[in-house]
C-alpha cells in the first residue's frame, strides 16, 4: 500500500496509508483534537475533514475556536436553514445562496406567494433543531455541470441552474444531508448534530445578485454559535447595541434629525446636538495648539484644474460632487488637504520652519449612494478634524510617533482600547514603487520602534499613500475605524512643494494627512452607543438641571440657574408646576448628569441637593460649591 508524507504545523513530519482523511490524522494527534476538529486546510486550501489524503501534504486540523472553523460552522448553519425552509414550504420557495458573514449567515429565498415575517422565525428554527438532533451526515459529492443543471431544473431550482450556467469548471460540487441538495463549494461540517446554538434575527429584501433589474428576494438573517452561552452572550450584545443605537438615542435626546426636504446623509443638528458638537472642537482645538499646530481653514469649493493636479479627480471623482461658477468647474471639497498645500506653497519655506501642521475641523461632502448611509456614522456632509504635517525625510518618524501618541491620549480619555492596521498600496493609485515602499517602510518602522501592535491590511490605503488605520473597541467589543495617519510622498511631488535646506539647495518635504477622531459627525454616533447617552460630565451638553419642588421656590431656583448659567455650566430649569417625581424621571430619561432639587429647606440655607442620574443623593452645597465641582470634574480636559 502507497504511503503519504502529512507535514504539520509545528514543522513534524507523519506518515500515513494514502487515503487516510484529515479525520483520521486528527485522531492519530488525540482524541481531544479529533472532536474540535471540523475541516482541514490542505497545502493551504481549505477542506473537508472527511477529505482522503492521496499526496504528499501540509495539513492543518480546523477546529470551531478559528475564524475558519467558525465561519464552515455558519455555513453549514445556512445550509441548515435552507433545508428547514424547504421542508416547511417546499416547492413554494426556492433556494439562491446562503454565505457565512461576519456574527452569522443569511440565506436568500424567492417565492411569489409566501413572505417570511419574523413571526415564523420560531416554527423555522424549531425545524432546524428537529434536523440538527437527527445528526444527518453531510455528504460532498461532485458531478458534471449538465447532470447538476438537470438535477436543479428537475428540482424546480432555477436559480441554482443559473449559478451553475455561469460556472467555468466541468465539474461542480454539491452537499447533501437527508433530502436536502445545495450546489456549494464548500467545506462543511462532518453533520448536522455538530450545530448546536442559533438564531434568526430579521428579514430583508435582496436583488438577485444585486442587480435592481432582477428579481427581489428575502433574505434571511441568522446566527449560529457552537455552544448557547455565545449565543446567549451575542443576542444579549444585539440587544444592548438596538437600546444604544445612536439614531434612536438622538431623536429621543434631541440631538440631532434628518429630513428628506434637505436631503438624504446631511444632518442637521438640534441645540444640544450643536452644542455637544462644540464641546468635542473646543477640546480639539485646545488640544491642537497645545501640541504645535497652527489653525488654518480652506475654501468649500476649489477650481476642477486643482483636483486634477491633485489625481482626485482621476482617482476619486465618483465620489465628488462638482458644479460650475461662472463657466468655470469648481469640485466641492472631500478632502482638506489641498488647501492645505497652497497655504504652505505661499512662500518659501526653509528647513529651519519645519515641521509645519496645519489643522483645521474642516466640512467635506462626498457621494454617497443612499443604500450604504446611516445615521451619523455614514453621511454626505461631515467635518474632519483633519491635519496635515509637512516636515523634513529625517523628521518623519518623530512627527508619526507623536501622532501615535495624541491618539493614545485622545482615545484614554474616552475609555476607549484600540487596535492598529497597516493599508497598503491600493489598485487604483499614483506615485512611484519607490516612494510607496519609502511611505509604508515609515509607518512600520514608527510602529514597531513604539512596540504597538499591527496588522497589515493589503491593498486599502488611500490612492496617495499607505496608512495606519485606529479602529476602536466600544463597550459591546465593536471595532470603528476613525483616527487615520498616512504618509504621502507624491502630493508635494505634483503640487511641487520645497523648502531650503541647510546647503542651500531647493529639497522636497514629506506629508502626513491626519485625523484624531475622524468625522466628527461619526465620533458622536460612536460615542452616543458607547455611553449608551450617559455622556461624562464634561462633554454632556446639559451638565444639570435646576428643579423646583413648588411655586414657592420658584424665585431661588431660577437666581441659583442664573448663576450656574453665567459661571459656565451647561444648565437647564424646569420650573413646572408639577410634581418633583415627575420631573425628575423626565431629567433621567434625558440622561442629564444631575437633578439640583430645590425645595424650601434649600431655600433657606441658600443651597441645592444635587442627586445623580443614577439615583445618587450628593450632600446639599451652594451653587457656588457645584459650579466648583463642576469645573473641578472638568478641568481635566481644559
Amino acid at each position: 500500500m502507497s504511503r503519504v508524507q502529512i507535514k504539520l504545523p509545528d514543522g513534524s513530519q507523519r506518515d500515513f496509508p494514502a487515503g487516510t482523511t484529515a479525520l483520521d490524522v486528527a485522531r492519530a494527534i488525540g482524541e481531544r483534537l479529533a472532536r474540535k476538529a471540523v475541516a482541514a486546510r490542505v497545502d493551504g486550501e481549505l477542506v473537508d475533514i472527511q477529505t482522503p489524503l492521496s499526496k504528499d501534504c501540509g495539513l492543518e486540523i480546523v477546529t470551531l475556536e478559528s475564524p475558519e472553523g467558525l465561519e464552515v460552522y455558519r455555513h453549514s448553519t445556512a445550509h441548515l436553514m435552507a433545508h428547514a425552509v424547504k421542508s416547511l414550504f417546499g416547492h413554494e420557495v426556492q433556494v439562491t445562496i446562503g454565505p457565512a458573514i461576519e456574527n452569522g449567515f443569511y440565506y436568500d429565498f424567492f417565492s411569489e406567494t409566501h413572505k417570511f415575517t419574523p413571526e415564523e422565525f420560531q416554527r423555522i428554527e424549531d425545524k432546524m433543531a428537529e434536523l440538527a438532533a437527527a445528526d444527518l451526515p453531510i455528504l460532498r459529492e461532485e458531478m458534471t455541470r449538465d447532470s447538476a443543471m438537470r438535477l436543479f431544473r428537475d428540482m424546480g431550482e432555477a436559480y441554482k441552474v443559473e449559478l451553475i450556467q455561469d460556472l467555468p469548471n466541468e465539474t461542480v460540487s454539491l452537499y447533501r444531508q437527508g433530502d436536502f441538495v445545495d450546489l456549494c463549494r464548500g467545506p462543511h461540517l462532518p453533520s448536522t448534530g455538530f450545530i448546536k446554538a442559533f438564531k434568526l434575527t430579521s428579514v430583508a429584501g435582496a436583488y438577485w445578485r444585486g442587480d435592481e433589474h432582477k428579481a427581489m428576494l428575502q433574505r434571511i438573517y441568522a446566527t449560529s454559535f457552537p455552544d448557547r452561552k455565545e449565543l446567549k452572550a451575542y443576542l444579549h450584545r444585539l440587544e444592548e447595541a438596538r437600546k444604544r443605537d445612536h439614531r434612536k438615542l438622538g431623536r429621543e435626546l434631541d440631538l440631532f434629525s434628518f429630513s428628506e426636504d434637505a436631503g438624504a446623509g446631511l444632518v442637521i443638528w438640534h441645540p444640544k446636538g450643536a452644542l455637544l458638537r462644540t464641546v468635542l472642537e473646543d477640546f480639539e482645538r485646545r488640544e491642537h495648539l497645545k501640541r504645535g499646530y497652527d489653525i488654518v481653514m480652506g475654501p468649500q469649493l476649489l477650481r476642477t484644474d486643482l483636483w486634477k493636479t491633485s489625481g482626485h479627480y482621476e482617482n476619486y471623482r465618483e465620489n465628488m460632487y462638482f458644479t460650475d461658477v461662472e463657466e468655470q468647474s469648481y469640485g466641492i471639497k472631500p478632502m482638506n488637504c489641498l488647501a492645505h498645500m497652497l497655504i504652505y506653497k505661499s512662500q518659501i519655506r526653509s528647513y529651519r520652519d519645519l515641521p509645519l501642521r496645519f489643522f483645521e475641523l474642516g466640512t467635506v461632502h462626498r457621494h454617497e449612494k443612499s443604500g450604504v448611509l446611516h445615521g451619523l456614522t455614514r453621511v454626505r456632509g461631515f467635518t474632519q478634524d483633519d491635519a496635515h504635517i509637512l516636515c523634513t525625510p529625517d523628521q518623519l518618524d518623530g512627527e508619526i510617533k507623536g501622532v501615535l501618541q495624541f491618539v493614545r491620549d485622545v482615545m484614554g480619555i474616552f475609555g476607549f482600547e484600540y487596535e492598529l492596521e497597516i493599508s497598503t498600496r491600493p489598485e487604483k493609485s499614483i506615485g512611484s514603487d519607490q516612494d510607496w515602499e519609502r511611505a509604508t517602510n515609515a509607518l512600520m518602522a514608527s510602529l514597531k520602534d513604539t512596540g504597538l501592535p499591527f496588522e497589515i491590511n493589503e491593498g486599502d490605503g488611500a490612492f496617495y499613500g499607505p496608512k495606519i488605520d485606529v479602529k476602536l473597541k466600544d463597550a459591546l467589543d465593536r471595532r470603528w475605524q476613525c483616527a487615520t495617519i498616512q504618509c504621502d510622498f507624491t502630493l508635494p511631488e505634483r503640487f511641487d512643494l520645497t523648502f531650503v535646506g541647510r546647503d542651500g539647495e531647493k529639497h522636497r518635504p514629506v506629508m502626513v494627512h491626519r485625523v484624531i477622531l475622524g468625522s466628527i459627525e461619526r465620533f458622536i454616533g460612536i460615542l452616543i452607543e458607547h455611553y449608551a447617552g450617559n455622556f461624562p460630565l464634561w462633554i454632556s451638553p446639559v451638565q444639570a438641571v435646576v428643579l423646583n419642588v413648588t411655586d414657592n421656590q420658584a424665585t431661588y431656583a431660577e437666581q441659583v440657574f442664573n448663576e450656574l448659567r453665567a459661571a459656565g455650566v451647561r444648565v437647564q430649569k424646569d420650573l413646572r408646576n408639577e410634581k418633583l417625581g415627575f420631573k425628575i424621571r423626565e431629567a433621567q430619561m434625558e440622561k442629564i448628569p444631575y437633578m439640583l432639587v430645590v425645595g424650601d429647606k434649600e431655600m433657606e440655607q441658600g443651597k441645592v441637593a444635587p442627586r445623580h442620574r443614577s439615583g445618587k443623593m450628593l450632600d446639599p452645597m451652594t451653587p457656588a460649591e457645584f459650579i466648583t465641582f463642576v469645573q473641578d470634574e472638568c478641568k481635566q480636559y481644559h
